[in-house]
């Protein structure tokens, strides 16, 4: 006993000599974070889904966290530049990102283009998925289309007369509407903007004929009766818009959903980035963020790290093909 008591004691002392340099075991440190302001990174401008879901997000990890969450829009390269940017940022816990899934697809696409790669997709962890709806193809209320067929059919009458509006190349927006081209047969314009809010306001103005965006993006003008969604990308109805097809119903063999989902650098130590995480989850069941996000039109599909992390895994073997069958694009 006495032994196991000096061992004891000679074990505190030496933890505490250690502590006295400045060099305490990791055990014996406590965790202070978060000590200030963490910043969200949207890489989109207000009024997209990424922004729709980061903001009620933001404000109840502020409560849970008890420091302010705000958020930081930095749009460009269908995300790429936003994301680049929270790849890089330091890992202390004060930066994270609110993405979508063109981070599936940018690295791979930055490399079908010949141009170094704005980030790889080892430099960010995923942390918590919120949400994951299909996009949705939405016109003018006053367009001629009445479905997918008859756009599909007007395209193919005049080739490259149809254009459409993106949140950037290989975006979430562009990456849809190219795989309902091939799917058809088809050619589009393709017009990139620097997000979905952007391009949703050229189509309201009608600078632009279509997008292909989440249904929280365009269901406010929908209801307002001033834009038609013709189709969506996913099975079944949805539950904003349950008298819209699906295109896999209209004949058009394709499915592509649009999700939203929190990161941080892949090296943030761990007790802080399970801090984020707890306080992710407790976001999620919110019940003011799940009726903002659900308002919207796209409801909480809230998934844990570990399930995140495996859903985007396999989000990214899928996109990569996708990519490289659309191929090079300017």
């Amino acid at each position: 006993m006495k032994t196991r008591s000096h061992a004891a004691l000679a074990a505190i002392a030496y933890a505490l000599f250690l502590t006295a340099l400045g060099n305490a075991p990791v055990w014996s440190q406590p965790v202070t974070y978060p000590t200030r302001t963490i910043t969200m990174v949207v890489p989109f401008p207000p009024g997209g889904l990424a922004d729709t879901v980061a903001r009620p997000v933001a404000e109840a990890m502020s409560r849970e966290l008890g420091q302010p969450v705000i958020i930081e829009n930095k749009a460009g390269a269908g995300g790429g530049v936003g994301m680049g940017f929270a790849a890089k940022a330091k890992s202390d816990g004060y930066t994270v990102l609110m993405a979508l899934s063109s981070y599936s697809v940018i690295p791979e696409a930055d490399m079908v283009l010949g141009r170094t790669p704005m980030f790889v997709l080892s430099d960010l962890r995923p942390l918590a998925r919120y949400t994951a709806d299909p996009t949705v193809l939405a016109v003018r209320a006053d367009a001629p289309w009445k479905s997918v067929k008859d756009f599909i059919d007007d395209a193919r009458r005049r080739p490259g007369a149809i254009n459409y509006g993106s949140s950037g190349t290989y975006g979430t927006m562009h990456v849809p509407m190219e795989m309902l081209a091939q799917t058809g047969g088809v050619r589009f314009v393709h017009i990139p903007y620097t997000g979905a809010g952007p391009a949703v306001l050229a189509l309201l103005g009608g600078q632009i004929d279509a997008v292909s965006t989440g249904p929280a993006t365009v269901l406010q003008h929908v209801k307002a009766g001033k834009l038609r969604v013709l189709g969506h990308w996913g099975q079944g109805r949805l539950e904003s818009l349950p008298d819209v097809v699906s295109l896999k119903e209209q004949g058009f063999n394709v499915e592509y959903a649009q999700w939203s989902g929190m990161f941080i650098p892949s090296s943030t130590p761990e007790p802080i980035a399970q801090r984020l995480r707890a306080a992710a989850r407790v976001a999620a069941n919110d019940a003011r963020v799940r009726d903002v996000i659900h308002n919207a039109g796209s409801p909480v599909l809230y998934q844990d790290s570990p399930e995140f992390e495996k859903y985007v895994q396999d989000d990214v073997k899928r996109m990569v093909d996708v990519v490289r069958r659309i191929g090079k694009v300017e």
